[in-house]
């Protein structure tokens, strides 16, 4: 039987210290009845002998301590969970946000996850295709993978995160896909702009949608990517699906962190982010990956802006640190009209060679990424020169790369916020562009090779 306590001994921002309880645990779901007779939702945060410490959901304004009632309901916080969540839209807590029907579920699952057995996880090594030719060629993409967007204040990852959406797809299957989009803390604005653009393109049809908006309690931040992980895995793990998660901005995931623990008093970390920042992102990040003899995946894109643009700061530094590489937007390209900006040389996908090559994509991938990478940095090398030192005073070779570096971001990188290239499409343009270089300047692709893809008379 449910035990009701009215021992409220402290309110402070989204806290709230219950004494004298007993048999209460670490992450249960509470109840708080308020004296208007409106109900409020909280966890169990910390527990201290008899004493409580609990985060309510919707805030702690106008709660009164002497009539406010608080019930410890047993369970955690958990997700009622269904096929037919495909298609429809949430939000921060899982509660149906799209004036359709309440979702009959098939199960209700602990949105904390259970941790995946290490022997049973299986390697990442199949090609997504995501339509972007700086991410299938040259930072691809695999199931199971966790490849984190770095951007800026005024960057256009919406955008990006809206045609990733749009495109992703599994290469040569027939078995399902879906995308779980999880939105933190982001604006009306912008949550408008993924409705609006999702249902224009029909991606919805494929995708499951949580939305946390700014004006909501910072507190539902933490519960919004855990509940979109927790939909992820049920689609991957019990109906076979590969499922692609779309998490932005996970800045505003960790200020809510930090606001918690300001208001617990704790000892603050690098730049007052608490300690355990680290621990706590990898409880979600780690949630992507593969089960030996299992067909679905889940595969995760979190998104987060780096304050002044500094990949020091602890989000993009801790999240690197888990994550297996980053695409990084560059604001000179942004400013130069490319889109999407995503800067080829800084970026790094580190389990790219496992998920291409004959049989994935195509035998001359590896050989052409790594000829394209090298000519656009020796072309932005001569670039650089020629701002110090003017034209005149590069070599014919300088030139050519200067060329080649100018073609490339304009043909290559800037291909649109909605052009699907295919990737052979892909590698097909990545020939053209390596044709405008003499063949004796293409030293890291074998001479077989060459003769088959390199275009003829150029």
């Amino acid at each position: 039987m449910l035990k009701e306590y009215r021992t409220i001994n402290e309110v402070v921002g989204p806290l709230m210290a219950v004494e004298g309880v007993e048999g209460v645990k670490y992450d249960e779901l509470v109840e708080i009845q308020m004296q208007n007779g409106e109900k409020r939702r909280g966890q169990v945060l910390e527990i201290n002998g008899d004493k409580a410490m609990v985060q309510i959901f919707e805030g702690s304004s106008g709660i009164n301590l002497q009539d406010t009632k608080v019930r410890f309901l047993g369970r955690p916080l958990s997700l009622d969970v269904s096929e037919d969540m495909v298609g429809r839209v949430f939000d921060g807590m899982g509660r149906v946000n799209d004036g359709g029907p309440e979702l009959i579920p098939e199960k209700t699952l602990d949105i904390n996850g259970e941790a995946i057995n290490p022997m049973a996880r299986d390697y990442p090594d199949e090609f997504i295709q995501t339509g972007i030719s700086s991410i299938d060629h040259l930072n691809t993409l695999v199931r199971g993978q966790k490849l984190p967007v770095f951007s800026g204040s005024g960057l256009p990852h919406k955008e990006l995160a809206a045609q990733i959406a749009r495109q992703a797809t599994v290469k040569n299957s027939d078995e399902k896909f879906a995308v779980v989009f999880a939105a933190i803390g982001i604006t009306f604005e912008e949550a408008e702009f993924f409705m609006e653009d999702f249902r224009k393109t029909g991606a919805i049809d494929r995708s499951v949608m949580f939305v946390n908006l700014a004006d909501d309690p910072a507190i539902e931040r933490i519960a919004t990517p855990k509940m979109a992980l927790t939909a992820a895995e049920y689609l991957a793990y019990e109906k076979d699906m590969h499922v692609l998660v779309i998490m932005t901005d996970m800045t505003n995931y960790c200020e809510a962190l930090r606001e918690i623990s300001a208001a617990r008093r704790e000892v603050p970390g690098r730049r007052g982010y608490p300690g355990y920042l680290y621990t706590n992102l990898a409880t979600l990040y780690e949630r992507a990956g593969r089960l030996v003899g299992g067909k679905g995946s889940v595969t995760q894109i979190p998104i987060l802006t780096m304050p002044e643009d500094d990949k020091t700061h602890p989000i993009p530094d801790l999240t690197g640190y888990i994550t297996e590489g980053q695409l990084i937007l560059s604001r000179d390209l942004y400013n130069s009209g490319v889109q999407p900006p995503i800067d080829a040389l800084q970026s790094l996908s580190r389990l790219k060679d496992k998920g291409t090559g004959e049989g994935k994509t195509r035998k001359d991938h590896a050989a052409t990424m790594n000829q394209l990478f090298a000519a656009y940095a020796q072309g932005k090398q001569a670039k650089e020169l020629a701002v110090v030192l003017g034209d005149s005073a590069l070599s014919e070779e300088d030139k050519m790369f200067a060329e080649f570096a100018n073609r490339f971001e304009k043909e290559y990188v800037n291909q649109g916020n909605y052009t699907n290239r295919t990737i052979d499409e892909t590698l097909d343009l990545g020939w053209e562009l390596l044709s405008i270089l003499p063949r004796t300047e293409l030293k890291r692709i074998k001479d077989d090779m060459l003769d088959e893809y390199l275009p003829k008379g150029e």
